[in-house]
Protein backbone atom coordinates (compact mmCIF):
# COMPACT_ATOMS: atom_id res chain seq x y z
CA UNK A 1 0.00 0.00 0.00
CA UNK A 2 2.15 3.06 -1.47
CA UNK A 3 0.76 6.80 -0.35
CA UNK A 4 1.20 9.97 -2.26
CA UNK A 5 3.45 13.19 -1.29
CA UNK A 6 1.42 15.98 0.20
CA UNK A 7 3.73 18.35 -0.97
CA UNK A 8 2.47 17.27 -4.63
CA UNK A 9 -0.85 18.04 -3.86
CA UNK A 10 -1.83 14.20 -3.78
CA UNK A 11 -2.68 13.99 -0.25
CA UNK A 12 -6.64 13.99 0.80
CA UNK A 13 -7.14 16.32 3.23
CA UNK A 14 -8.17 14.73 6.64
CA UNK A 15 -11.73 16.47 6.62
CA UNK A 16 -14.67 14.76 8.55
CA UNK A 17 -13.80 11.90 10.64
CA UNK A 18 -12.83 11.05 13.80
CA UNK A 19 -11.40 12.97 16.69
CA UNK A 20 -10.02 9.49 18.71
CA UNK A 21 -8.01 7.54 16.85
CA UNK A 22 -5.05 7.89 13.94
CA UNK A 23 -2.37 5.62 12.43
CA UNK A 24 0.73 5.44 14.24
CA UNK A 25 3.56 4.83 11.42
CA UNK A 26 6.70 3.33 11.76
CA UNK A 27 9.64 3.14 10.00
CA UNK A 28 11.97 2.01 12.59
CA UNK A 29 12.48 -0.36 15.45
CA UNK A 30 8.50 0.28 16.36
CA UNK A 31 7.87 -1.95 13.13
CA UNK A 32 8.52 -4.90 15.36
CA UNK A 33 5.06 -5.47 17.33
CA UNK A 34 7.40 -6.85 20.22
CA UNK A 35 9.18 -3.19 20.19
CA UNK A 36 6.27 -1.31 19.85
CA UNK A 37 4.32 -3.63 22.74
CA UNK A 38 7.15 -1.79 25.13
CA UNK A 39 5.73 1.85 24.31
CA UNK A 40 1.96 0.38 25.00
CA UNK A 41 2.40 -1.94 27.71
CA UNK A 42 5.76 -1.34 29.05
CA UNK A 43 9.11 -3.29 29.51
CA UNK A 44 12.59 -3.60 27.86
CA UNK A 45 13.24 -4.31 24.07
CA UNK A 46 15.81 -7.19 23.32
CA UNK A 47 19.17 -5.58 23.35
CA UNK A 48 17.80 -2.33 24.24
CA UNK A 49 19.31 -0.50 27.74
CA UNK A 50 15.63 1.42 28.48
CA UNK A 51 12.73 -0.16 29.94
CA UNK A 52 9.74 1.76 29.28
CA UNK A 53 6.93 3.15 31.47
CA UNK A 54 4.36 2.00 28.82
CA UNK A 55 1.15 3.98 27.35
CA UNK A 56 -1.64 4.80 30.21
CA UNK A 57 -3.88 2.71 27.90
CA UNK A 58 -2.63 -0.57 27.73
CA UNK A 59 -4.64 -2.08 25.11
CA UNK A 60 -2.11 -3.41 21.93
CA UNK A 61 -3.75 -1.97 18.71
CA UNK A 62 -5.89 -4.34 16.91
CA UNK A 63 -5.20 -3.64 13.24
CA UNK A 64 -1.72 -2.60 11.42
CA UNK A 65 -0.86 -3.07 7.91
CA UNK A 66 2.25 -2.71 5.81
CA UNK A 67 2.35 0.28 3.77
CA UNK A 68 5.14 2.08 1.84
CA UNK A 69 5.90 5.87 2.88
CA UNK A 70 7.24 8.40 -0.02
CA UNK A 71 10.62 9.85 1.36
CA UNK A 72 13.53 7.61 2.34
CA UNK A 73 15.41 6.11 5.61
CA UNK A 74 19.13 7.26 6.53
CA UNK A 75 20.73 6.03 9.89
CA UNK A 76 22.17 9.00 12.34
CA UNK A 77 23.10 9.38 15.80
CA UNK A 78 24.39 7.79 18.16
CA UNK A 79 21.39 6.42 20.08
CA UNK A 80 21.27 6.26 24.15
CA UNK A 81 19.20 3.20 23.85
CA UNK A 82 20.37 0.75 21.08
CA UNK A 83 24.37 2.42 21.04
CA UNK A 84 25.05 3.72 17.01
CA UNK A 85 22.81 4.74 14.39
CA UNK A 86 19.20 4.99 14.66
CA UNK A 87 16.61 5.51 11.38
CA UNK A 88 15.19 8.57 10.59
CA UNK A 89 12.60 9.21 7.68
CA UNK A 90 13.13 12.45 5.18
CA UNK A 91 9.76 13.02 3.71
CA UNK A 92 11.88 15.15 1.02
CA UNK A 93 13.45 12.92 -0.60
CA UNK A 94 12.47 10.26 -3.18
CA UNK A 95 12.05 6.82 -2.01
CA UNK A 96 9.41 5.00 -1.09
CA UNK A 97 10.69 2.73 2.10
CA UNK A 98 8.99 -0.02 3.90
CA UNK A 99 6.73 0.74 7.38
CA UNK A 100 4.07 -0.17 9.28
CA UNK A 101 0.86 1.51 10.82
CA UNK A 102 -1.11 0.28 13.86
CA UNK A 103 -4.54 1.87 14.27
CA UNK A 104 -4.30 3.55 17.89
CA UNK A 105 -5.95 6.43 19.88
CA UNK A 106 -4.93 9.74 19.92
CA UNK A 107 -3.50 9.22 23.53
CA UNK A 108 -2.04 5.92 22.63
CA UNK A 109 -0.14 7.89 20.05
CA UNK A 110 0.82 11.20 22.38
CA UNK A 111 2.19 8.46 24.89
CA UNK A 112 4.03 6.56 22.16
CA UNK A 113 5.48 9.91 21.09
CA UNK A 114 6.67 11.42 24.56
CA UNK A 115 8.40 7.93 25.01
CA UNK A 116 10.25 8.27 21.35
CA UNK A 117 10.94 11.99 22.83
CA UNK A 118 12.58 10.40 26.24
CA UNK A 119 9.62 11.32 28.50
CA UNK A 120 7.04 10.04 30.76
CA UNK A 121 3.86 9.86 29.36
CA UNK A 122 1.70 13.39 30.91
CA UNK A 123 -2.26 13.72 30.48
CA UNK A 124 -1.13 17.20 29.75
CA UNK A 125 0.89 16.56 27.05
CA UNK A 126 0.43 19.99 24.45
CA UNK A 127 0.79 17.56 21.50
CA UNK A 128 -2.76 15.88 22.53
CA UNK A 129 -4.59 18.78 21.89
CA UNK A 130 -2.24 19.86 18.94
CA UNK A 131 -3.90 16.74 17.33
CA UNK A 132 -7.10 17.03 17.98
CA UNK A 133 -6.96 20.85 16.55
CA UNK A 134 -5.20 19.96 13.77
CA UNK A 135 -7.82 16.46 12.91
CA UNK A 136 -10.32 18.31 11.11
CA UNK A 137 -7.71 20.11 8.65
CA UNK A 138 -4.82 18.80 8.86
CA UNK A 139 -1.48 19.59 10.45
CA UNK A 140 -0.15 23.24 9.11
CA UNK A 141 2.00 22.40 5.91
CA UNK A 142 1.69 19.04 7.29
CA UNK A 143 4.09 19.03 10.17
CA UNK A 144 4.25 19.86 13.75
CA UNK A 145 7.63 20.68 15.83
CA UNK A 146 7.26 19.53 19.22
CA UNK A 147 10.37 20.89 20.16
CA UNK A 148 14.28 20.25 18.92
CA UNK A 149 14.93 16.73 19.57
CA UNK A 150 16.01 13.80 17.67
CA UNK A 151 11.84 12.43 17.48
CA UNK A 152 9.85 15.91 17.76
CA UNK A 153 9.27 16.51 14.23
CA UNK A 154 5.45 15.41 13.11
CA UNK A 155 4.61 14.75 9.91
CA UNK A 156 1.42 13.49 8.45
CA UNK A 157 2.24 11.03 5.93
CA UNK A 158 -1.28 10.00 4.40
CA UNK A 159 -4.93 9.07 4.86
CA UNK A 160 -6.00 5.24 5.45
CA UNK A 161 -9.31 4.60 6.05
CA UNK A 162 -10.96 8.05 6.69
CA UNK A 163 -8.06 8.49 9.34
CA UNK A 164 -4.28 10.68 9.27
CA UNK A 165 -1.27 8.94 9.55
CA UNK A 166 1.21 10.28 11.32
CA UNK A 167 5.07 9.42 12.17
CA UNK A 168 7.73 11.44 13.80
CA UNK A 169 11.19 12.23 12.72
CA UNK A 170 14.29 14.29 13.59
CA UNK A 171 14.34 18.09 12.50
CA UNK A 172 17.06 17.61 10.33
CA UNK A 173 17.70 15.52 6.82
CA UNK A 174 19.58 12.57 4.73
CA UNK A 175 22.15 15.24 3.27
CA UNK A 176 22.51 17.60 6.53
CA UNK A 177 24.04 14.93 9.12
CA UNK A 178 26.47 12.38 8.92
CA UNK A 179 25.46 8.60 8.77
CA UNK A 180 26.10 6.09 11.87
CA UNK A 181 26.27 2.73 11.05
CA UNK A 182 23.29 0.89 13.58
CA UNK A 183 23.73 -2.15 16.08
CA UNK A 184 22.47 -5.40 15.48
CA UNK A 185 20.29 -5.40 17.65
CA UNK A 186 18.46 -2.26 16.95
CA UNK A 187 18.40 -3.90 12.91
CA UNK A 188 17.35 -7.09 14.50
CA UNK A 189 14.13 -5.21 15.41
CA UNK A 190 13.74 -3.92 12.03
CA UNK A 191 14.04 -7.29 10.73
CA UNK A 192 11.44 -8.45 12.82
CA UNK A 193 8.93 -5.84 11.30
CA UNK A 194 9.99 -5.93 7.96
CA UNK A 195 9.08 -9.85 7.98
CA UNK A 196 5.87 -9.33 9.82
CA UNK A 197 4.37 -6.77 8.45
CA UNK A 198 5.61 -6.99 4.33
CA UNK A 199 6.81 -10.70 4.29
CA UNK A 200 10.56 -10.02 3.47
CA UNK A 201 12.87 -12.53 3.36
CA UNK A 202 16.21 -12.22 5.21
CA UNK A 203 17.97 -11.90 1.57
CA UNK A 204 15.25 -9.10 1.01
CA UNK A 205 16.21 -7.66 4.04
CA UNK A 206 19.93 -7.36 4.12
CA UNK A 207 19.62 -5.69 0.28
CA UNK A 208 17.69 -3.07 2.15
CA UNK A 209 19.50 -2.65 4.84
CA UNK A 210 22.55 -2.73 2.84
CA UNK A 211 21.03 0.23 0.54
CA UNK A 212 19.93 2.43 3.51
CA UNK A 213 23.69 2.56 5.05
CA UNK A 214 25.43 3.08 1.46
CA UNK A 215 26.27 6.59 3.06
CA UNK A 216 27.20 5.73 6.20
CA UNK A 217 29.88 7.83 7.40
CA UNK A 218 31.42 5.88 10.87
Amino acid sequence: MTFGDHRAGQMVQWGAMSASEVWYVSYGSNMSRRRLECYIRGGRPPGASVTYAGARDRTMPVEDVGVDLPGSLYFAGDSTVWGGGTAFYDHDVPGPIPARAYRMTVGQFVDVAAQEMHRLPDPDDPLHDVLLDGLPNGLPDGRHAAGPGVYETLIEVGLLDNLPMLTFTAPHGLETVPHTRPEPAYLAMLADGLRDAHGWDDQRIEAYFARMMGHVNR
